[in-house]
C-alpha cells in the first residue's frame, strides 16, 4: 500500500513570524499624511485672504485643498500595497482628515458661505465619534466603515464647490445651487453615520469578549 503523499508545508506568515520587523513609521505614506497636516494652515490662509473675495487666492486655496485630499487617497493605497501600515499612520490619518475638513468648514463659515450651525454640527459629530472610539477601545477597535468614507467624500465635494469662486464662472447660480445641494446631502450623511457609529459602539460594549466575560462573572458570583 503506497503511503499518502506528503503535502509541502505552507509558506511562513510574515505577520506571525516573531523575527519579522514592523514597518518603520518613517515612511512615504506617513510623510504624505504629515504634509497634508502642514497644508491645513496654508489652505486656511489662502481661503481667508481678503475675506474670501480674492479670486486668485480662492483658486489657489482650491488647488491646495484638492492636492491635500489627493494625498489622503495616495498614502492609504501605498501603505496597504507595500505593507507600510503603522500605528502612527493610523493615528495621523484621521487627524489630518479632520483638520483639513474642519478648517474648510470653519473658513467657509467665517466668510459667510456655510451657516455656523452646520459647521458646529459637523465638528461636534467628529469630536463625539473620536471620543466614543477612545471610550470603547477596551472592547475593541472600531475601524472606519464605508459610511464614513462616503461621508468624507461628500463633504470634500461640497467644500470644493464652495471654495471655488463661482461668481466668476458662467452659470454662477447653477454652481451655487449644486454646491448647497451636495452640502445638504453631506450633512445628512454626517448625521446618519454618526448615529450609526454610536449604535455600533453600544453594541460592541455589550457583545465584546471583555463584556461577555464580565457578564458571565457577575452571573456566576454567589449571592
Amino acid at each position: 500500500m503506497n503511503p499518502l503523499p506528503t503535502l509541502p508545508p505552507p509558506p511562513p506568515d510574515p505577520m506571525a513570524d516573531p523575527t519579522h520587523e514592523a514597518a518603520s513609521p518613517w515612511n512615504l505614506p506617513n510623510a504624505l499624511t504629515t504634509a497634508r497636516i502642514l497644508l491645513v494652515p496654508v489652505f486656511g490662509s489662502l481661503l481667508l485672504s481678503d475675506e474670501g473675495t480674492n479670486v486668485t487666492q480662492r483658486f489657489a486655496a482650491l488647488g491646495v485643498f484638492l492636492v491635500a485630499m489627493l494625498t489622503d487617497r495616495i498614502d492609504g493605497d501605498i501603505a496597504r500595497s507595500r505593507g507600510l501600515v503603522t500605528d502612527l499612520g493610523k493615528i495621523l490619518d484621521p487627524i489630518a482628515d479632520k483638520a483639513l475638513l474642519g478648517m474648510a468648514f470653519v473658513g467657509l463659515s467665517i466668510i459667510g458661505l456655510v451657516p455656523w450651525w452646520i459647521t458646529v454640527l459637523v465638528l461636534a459629530r467628529e469630536v463625539g465619534v473620536t471620543a466614543v472610539r477612545f471610550v470603547v477601545i477596551r472592547h475593541g477597535v472600531m475601524p472606519a466603515g464605508r459610511g464614513g468614507k462616503v461621508k468624507t467624500f461628500a463633504q470634500a465635494v461640497a467644500l470644493s464647490l464652495l471654495v471655488l469662486p463661482t461668481w466668476v464662472l458662467p452659470g454662477a447660480s447653477a454652481w451655487r445651487w449644486a454646491a448647497y445641494a451636495v452640502l445638504t446631502a453631506a450633512v445628512v450623511i454626517t448625521v446618519v453615520t454618526g448615529i450609526d457609529y454610536l449604535h455600533k459602539a453600544h453594541r460592541l460594549r455589550r457583545s465584546s469578549p471583555r463584556a461577555l466575560a464580565k457578564r458571565a462573572a457577575r452571573e456566576t458570583r454567589p449571592r
